[in-house]
């Protein structure tokens, strides 16, 4: 099975990087649904996601050690040679330094890494440390952020102008999250160590060590967001997910780079607190740090499932497998973990951006225990990316869980790290070209060589307090040696994802009221009430288009907005199967009659269109927003209300499409003329979409199938219709 499973996950790595050097290159990411890359400023802002892009071809630097991992020797030297003779770092652009760091100069010192390696072993002879020249110049352009009171950087730098003056356009945020600043020590500790300049340590540890007095001393926890300047807590949340997440990994890993006991011993006291106050197995809440007790929140982020493989580091086993089989639980109820979900599992953020904290939790599991149990999880992983993510120009991100819908996005951490722990946990030792425990990885997954821990240093570590300090990992097969006991862990976590109950919730309320103070606990369950109160109220339930025809097979799938009237499509089991106002009777409606129709927004009530398609006899329709530009992936859902008259006569489903999303589909029935789409709540497993016809095409990778698919769109323009 290992060697079928390591074989996919080759070619599913293949159709993403091809893609993404067929359509995108040299821009920053693929965006896999209009096979375009990415290129800031010429694509709506997305916001601070956009921060990582800075026009270095983000996505090809983060790749570089994966392709090198893959035994894809071949490409990793022909990417080595366009990234050294194509990228330009003097962009007048403003980037996150986090992101800048963790990508692109952990990218390129991973790359040099590799290159190095395979010069040694007499390939790449021609290379002479041309990656590590650019991570310096890099690293060069990050420091000017570092030039604060505190030592915490700036969240932002221009690569040209640095943060001072006003050709910078920043320099001006007083703010930063912990995990912005305290993940910087690996990446400049190695670019130090590499070069001999130890400029760029001592910053990563100033930084550090400002965290560290910062910490509350009492729970000796640390907040979310920091005031750069005062060092005053702007966020006073804590817990493991967004926002901190990596600080706590990089504490660790510091240690395990560069030798330095300090960084173990805050590990430690931190790690303490995390399982005191944080910890409900198999749950992560956050917390106050000032009252640790309380909970400041019901819900958990994605981001937090790096934490089990954290805790494998640790050695801490158990509670590793325990919040492990509840994020897979979770991932098993709706194909991928929500960017949110609620402690009873339900979800809070339905985005999925193709994050691999999961995978890489999985990898270290497996590594740890070496239970096939964890075999089975990664085949889940693999299934669900290319059932539900997989497209024709890549894998894209997921629009909404719950419906299966796509974003028009493919981060460059999805070939960077997702890829790396998915063939790491298949692959046998004989399928690595290196051995890995020469290796710590980044939180970016780029590999970084245990030998930095004996390069020039000039820091030498302090003696330490040794009471009550752990210095060694627990032997696995000491703690298990009854192959049936993680089994036996993973049961209840099973059962009460099943429940999806309240009861756990509220028992654990229970718990914590009976520890804190009668006036903190009076205010603590109005805080629970209201947030309760909130989760009750209905959400705009999103529902799917998705292009079921040849050549997308399924593959395509648009987030679009229900309407407040016609037929439920979450009661329907099959779906519908398949300009432009509507606003009047159709002239020639025999043309819809059996079809869905395509209609514009604007001139009339949307009910009134319904009615128009309806009495033609179409089978549904699809309104397309006449905004230009505007686009699910920036707008909240729109849901299309009545118009105040009785809307019962209208039978047929309608969903909204914005802009962008409504002009792929258009793209689409341009190209190929004979679309056929499926309307329903959420998007149906590819199998279920194919006929036998598109299986035959599908299964032999055709590039024109044999037979005419019937033709399913009809779309009104001017009074006539056109197929």
């Amino acid at each position: 099975m290992s060697l079928l499973l390591r074989n996919q996950v080759l070619e599913m790595f293949d159709h993403a990087y091809q893609n993404y050097m067929d359509h995108a290159y040299p821009a920053d990411e693929l965006m896999p649904l209009t096979c375009r890359g990415r290129v800031r400023g010429l694509e709506p802002s997305r916001g601070d996601i956009d921060d990582a892009l800075g026009k270095f071809s983000l996505t090809l630097i983060d790749t570089l050690d994966t392709l090198a991992l893959l035994n894809k020797t071949v490409e990793f030297e022909e990417a080595v040679r366009r990234v050294v003779a194509d990228v330009r770092l003097d962009n007048d652009i403003v980037v996150s330094v986090f992101e800048t760091n963790i990508r692109v100069l952990g990218g390129l010192l991973g790359g040099h890494s590799m290159a190095v390696m395979l010069k040694e072993s007499g390939r790449m002879v021609w290379y002479q440390d041309e990656l590590l020249h650019m991570a310096k110049d890099l690293g060069l352009r990050l420091l000017p952020a570092f030039n604060t009171s505190s030592g915490l950087p700036y969240p932002r730098v221009n690569l040209r102008y640095g943060v001072r003056g006003p050709e910078t356009r920043t320099g001006t945020e007083t703010d930063t999250c912990t995990a912005c600043a305290g993940t910087i020590i690996l990446e400049f500790a190695a670019l130090s160590r590499f070069t001999g300049d130890p400029t760029f340590e001592a910053h990563a540890r100033r930084a550090l060590d400002f965290l560290w007095e910062k910490r509350q001393r009492n729970s000796n926890l640390v907040g979310t967001t920091i005031n750069i300047h005062s060092g005053e807590w702007v966020r006073r949340d804590s817990g493991v997910g967004a926002g901190i997440d990596s600080y706590y990994e990089y504490l660790m890993k510091a240690y395990i780079l560069l030798g330095d006991d300090r960084f173990l011993q805050r590990f430690n006291t931190h790690y303490a607190s995390i399982m005191k106050y944080i910890s409900q197995p198999p749950l992560l809440l956050d917390v106050h740090i000032h009252k640790p007790l309380l909970p400041a929140r019901t819900w958990m982020d994605s981001l937090l499932a790096f934490f089990p493989g954290l805790q494998v580091l640790k050695g801490d086993i158990r509670p590793a497998i325990e919040t492990h089989e509840m994020l897979y639980q979770v991932t098993k109820k709706h194909n991928f973990l929500p960017e949110a979900f609620t402690t009873d599992f339900r979800v809070h953020w339905a985005q999925h951006p193709l994050r691999p904290e999961f995978a890489e939790s999985t990898y270290f599991l497996y590594k740890a225990t070496r239970d096939p149990y964890y075999l089975e999880v990664g085949r889940t992983i693999l299934e669900n990316l290319n059932r539900f993510a997989r497209v024709p120009c890549g894998f894209a991100a997921m629009k909404d869980v719950r419906t299966g819908s796509h974003e028009d996005r493919m981060d460059s951490f999805f070939l960077a790290e997702m890829f790396k722990y998915l063939f790491l946990l298949f692959a046998e030792e004989d399928d690595l070209p290196f051995n890995v425990e020469d290796y710590v990885f980044t939180t970016e997954a780029h590999l970084l060589p245990l030998s930095l821990s004996t390069a020039s240093n000039s820091q030498a570590p302090p003696l330490l307090d040794d009471s009550n300090f752990e210095w060694t990992c627990p032997n696995t097969r000491l703690l298990f040696p009854d192959p049936a006991f993680p089994r036996n862990l993973r049961k209840p976590i099973r059962s009460t994802v099943d429940k999806s109950s309240c009861v756990y919730l509220f028992n654990t309320i229970l718990f914590l009221l009976s520890a804190i103070a009668a006036e903190d606990g009076m205010r603590f369950m109005q805080e629970m009430m209201e947030l309760s109160s909130q989760q009750q109220k209905e959400q705009l339930p999103p529902r799917a288009v998705q292009i079921v025809s040849h050549p997308y097979f399924g593959r395509v799938v648009l987030t679009a907005g229900p309407a407040q009237f016609g037929l439920d499509l979450s009661k329907s089991s099959s779906g519908v199967s398949m300009p432009y106002n509507g606003c009047s009777e159709l002239s020639n409606g025999e043309i819809v009659a059996g079809r869905i129709a395509l209609l514009q927004r604007g001139q009339c009530m949307f009910a009134e269109k319904a009615r128009h398609i309806h009495k033609a006899g179409a089978i549904g329709g699809i309104v397309i927003d006449d905004n230009e530009g505007s686009s699910s992936d920036t707008a909240p859902l729109f849901q299309m209300a009545g118009d105040g008259r009785n809307t019962d006569d209208v039978t047929l489903p309608l969903l909204f499409l914005f802009h962008k999303e409504g002009n792929i589909l258009l793209e689409a029935l341009k190209e190929y003329r004979e679309v056929e789409v499926l309307l329903s709540d959420k998007a149906r497993d590819r199998g279920e979409t194919l006929s036998k016809t598109e299986r035959r095409c599908e299964y032999e990778k055709m590039l024109i199938c044999e037979e005419v698919l019937t033709p399913q769109f009809v779309v009104e323009q001017n009074g006539t219709f056109t197929t």
